[in-house]
C-alpha cells in the first residue's frame, strides 16, 4: 500500500496561492475524509474502552482483589488521573512537535499497559497499571480532535467531528456486547508463574485495549496535519497532501486539481520563535518553561472567558457521563437483585443501601480470601441489556446531532441536552418504579453528547498553534470532574445515595445556563454545496 507521508512534485510555472480555507474546499468532501473520520472514531471508542470498561470489571473483580465500595471509586477514577497528569505535556507536545507524532507512540503505550493490568493480582498493583493507561491513552483521547478538524475547513469541521462521534457510539455498543460475551463465562485458569488466577474479567481488559493497537497501525498510513506542517513552513508537504485528499475524493470526470501554493495562516512571531525553540530544546526546565508560555496564552485577555467557559463546561458533562457511568453496571446489579428477591416497588437509592456488603462480610476472617457466598463473578444480563441501549442511544444521537447542528446551531442542542439530563438525574431520586428510574438513569448519563459538541466549539475558539493545547486543557478539566464525579459516588453511593443524582443534575441545569455565554455560540456554519463522492 503506498504510504500516505509520500511527498509528491507540483509543478511549480504558474503558483496558484489559495488561502488553505479554499483548498480544502478544492479537494471536496469525500472517501478521503471519510477514512479520517472513520480512524478517528476508532480512535475516540478507543479511549472509552480503556476508560470505561473498568466499570464492568468492579463488580465481578471485588472478589479477587478484596474492594471496597470506596477502593471501586478510586479504581474506576485513577485513568482519569492519569489523563489529567499527562494531558498539559501532551496539548503542548501535539503544538509543537506534531499531531499525529504524538498520537501513533501513545496510543501502542496505552494499549501495552492495559494489557498489564490484566495480569495484577492486588489492588494498589493495577491502579498504577491503570493510572499508566490513562496517561498515555490521553495522547491521542484530545489530540484527535485538533488533527482531525485540520483536516476540513470550517464549514465542515462540526460536521467531520460529528461524524467521529457517531462511530464512536457505533464502537461503543461494542463494550456491554464485549462484557456480555466475555465476563459472563464460566472458565478459569491458574499462572503459577504469577501466582494468578486467569478469569474472563483479565481477558476483557485486553480485548478493551486492542482498539488502540489497532488504530495506532491505521495511524502509519495517515499523514500529519496539514495546518500543522502549514504552520511549519512545511508547504509543499502540505499541498501534496492537498492532492492526494483530491485525488482519493474526485471522481474520473472531474479535471486535474490546479493547487500549487498555499498561503500560510498569521501567526506571532513570538509564538512562532516560542514553537521553533521548542522543537530544538532538550533540556527539561526549559520544555517545562515553554509549556508555561504555550499555555498562558489561554487563560489571558480575549481567551480568558472562552477558557473558562469550555473547562467549566467539561467537568460538568464529565462528572456525569463518566463518573455516574463508573457504576451505572453496579447499581443495576443491586437494583436487580432486589427485583429477585420479589420486591417490585424500590427507589433507586434504596435499592443500593438493601444490597451494600462491607469489606468485613466480603472476606473470610480466617484467611483473608474472599467468600464465594458474597461474591459476583457475573453481572446481571439486564445490567449489559440497559449499558446496550445506552450505546445505542449515543450511536443514533450522534448520528442525528451530526445532520442538523449546521442547520440547528450548537446552543439549542446544548441547552436541550442539559436541560433535559439535569432534570432526568433529580427525578430519579423521587421515583420507586424501577425499570422507570433505570431509563432516567440512562437519559442523564446522555449529557455525553455535549462533549463533542463543546469541542467543535473548543476547535473554532482558538487558532491553529493553541488549538490541541485548548482542547487538552477542556478535557483535563473534564477528566478531573470524572475523577470527582468517581469518587463521590464511591464514597456517597452506600450512605448518601440521593445527594450524588441531587449534583449531577443540578450541575447539568447550570451547564445549560452557562452554555448561552459560549463565544459565537449564535454563529452557524452553512453547509457546503459540494457532493460527497467515492474514488
Amino acid at each position: 500500500m503506498e504510504s500516505f507521508d509520500t511527498v509528491e512534485s507540483v509543478d511549480a510555472p504558474p503558483k496558484q496561492l489559495v488561502k488553505l480555507e479554499d483548498a480544502f474546499l478544492m479537494t471536496k468532501f469525500g472517501l478521503y475524509n471519510l477514512c479520517l473520520i472513520a480512524i478517528s472514531g476508532i480512535i475516540l471508542a478507543a479511549v472509552l474502552l480503556e476508560t470505561l470498561g473498568i466499570s464492568y470489571v468492579l463488580p465481578v473483580a471485588e472478589c479477587d482483589l478484596l474492594l471496597t465500595t470506596r477502593e471501586k471509586g478510586i479504581l474506576s477514577a485513577i485513568s482519569f488521573a492519569g489523563i489529567i497528569c499527562s494531558s498539559h505535556l501532551w496539548g503542548f507536545l501535539a503544538d509543537t512537535r506534531g499531531r499525529r507524532a504524538i498520537i501513533m507512540p501513545t496510543l501502542f503505550l496505552a494499549f501495552a499497559s492495559s494489557a498489564l493490568s490484566s495480569l495484577t493480582t492486588n489492588f494498589w498493583v493495577i491502579t498504577v497499571m491503570r493510572f499508566s493507561t490513562g496517561f498515555f491513552i490521553s495522547g491521542p483521547s484530545a489530540t484527535i480532535y485538533a488533527y482531525l478538524s485540520e483536516f476540513h475547513g470550517k464549514q465542515n469541521c462540526s460536521r467531520a467531528i460529528m461524524g467521529a462521534s457517531f462511530v464512536f457510539g457505533l464502537g461503543s455498543i461494542l463494550l456491554p456486547l464485549i462484557a456480555w460475551s466475555i465476563i459472563n463465562q464460566e472458565w478459569e485458569f491458574t499462572i503459577p508463574m504469577l501466582n494468578i488466577i486467569y478469569r474472563p474479567w483479565r481477558l476483557f481488559l485486553v480485548v478493551c485495549a486492542l482498539p488502540s493497537f489497532i488504530s495506532a497501525l491505521a495511524l502509519l498510513w495517515l499523514p500529519e496535519s496539514p495546518k500543522y506542517l502549514l504552520s511549519r513552513d512545511q508547504e509543499a508537504e502540505t499541498v501534496a497532501i492537498l492532492h492526494r485528499m483530491y485525488r482519493w475524493n474526485a471522481s474520473r470526470r472531474d479535471p486535474p486539481l490546479v493547487l500549487t501554493g498555499v498561503l500560510k495562516e498569521t501567526e506571532a512571531e513570538q509564538t512562532k520563535a516560542r514553537r521553533e525553540e521548542a522543537v530544538s530544546n532538550k533540556s527539561v526546565v526549559r520544555l517545562l518553561k515553554q509549556m508555561w508560555h504555550q499555555t498562558v496564552p489561554l487563560f489571558m485577555g480575549a481567551y480568558l472567558k472562552r477558557t473558562i467557559i469550555i473547562c467549566v463546561l467539561q467537568f460538568g458533562i464529565y462528572l456525569t457521563s463518566s463518573g455516574m457511568y463508573m457504576f451505572f453496571p453496579d447499581i443495576l446489579n443491586r437494583i436487580a437483585e432486589q427485583q429477585g428477591t420479589g420486591v417490585e416497588r424500590i427507589t433507586v437509592c434504596n435499592a443500593v443501601y438493601a444490597t451494600r456488603v462491607d469489606i468485613e462480610e466480603l472476606t473470610n476472617l480466617t484467611n483473608g480470601t474472599a467468600r464465594p457466598d458474597v461474591c459476583h463473578q457475573k453481572l446481571d444480563i439486564s445490567a449489559y441489556e440497559h449499558s446496550f441501549v445506552l450505546e445505542a442511544i449515543y450511536a443514533l444521537g450522534f448520528a442525528v446531532i451530526g445532520l442538523i447542528i449546521n442547520a440547528v446551531g450548537r446552543l439549542p442542542i446544548l441547552v436541550f441536552i442539559f436541560t433535559l439530563c439535569g432534570t432526568c438525574g433529580i427525578l430519579i431520586v423521587f421515583i420507586d418504579l424501577p425499570l422507570l428510574a433505570i431509563w432516567f438513569y440512562l437519559i442523564l448519563l446522555t449529557c455525553g453528547f455535549c462533549i463533542s459538541v463543546v469541542n467543535a466549539c473548543t476547535v473554532d475558539l482558538y487558532p491553529t498553534n493553541l488549538r490541541a493545547m485548548a482542547v487538552c486543557i477542556s478535557l483535563m478539566f473534564g477528566r478531573l470532574g470524572s475523577i470527582v464525579g468517581s469518587n463521590l459516588v464511591g464514597f456517597l453511593l452506600d450512605t448518601r445515595c440521593e445527594l450524588t443524582f441531587w449534583i449531577s443534575g443540578l450541575l447539568l441545569v447550570a451547564c445549560g445556563v452557562l452554555s448561552f455565554f459560549i463565544p459565537h455560540i449564535y454563529k452557524r456554519h452553512a453547509p457546503e454545496r459540494i457532493s460527497i463522492s467515492s474514488r
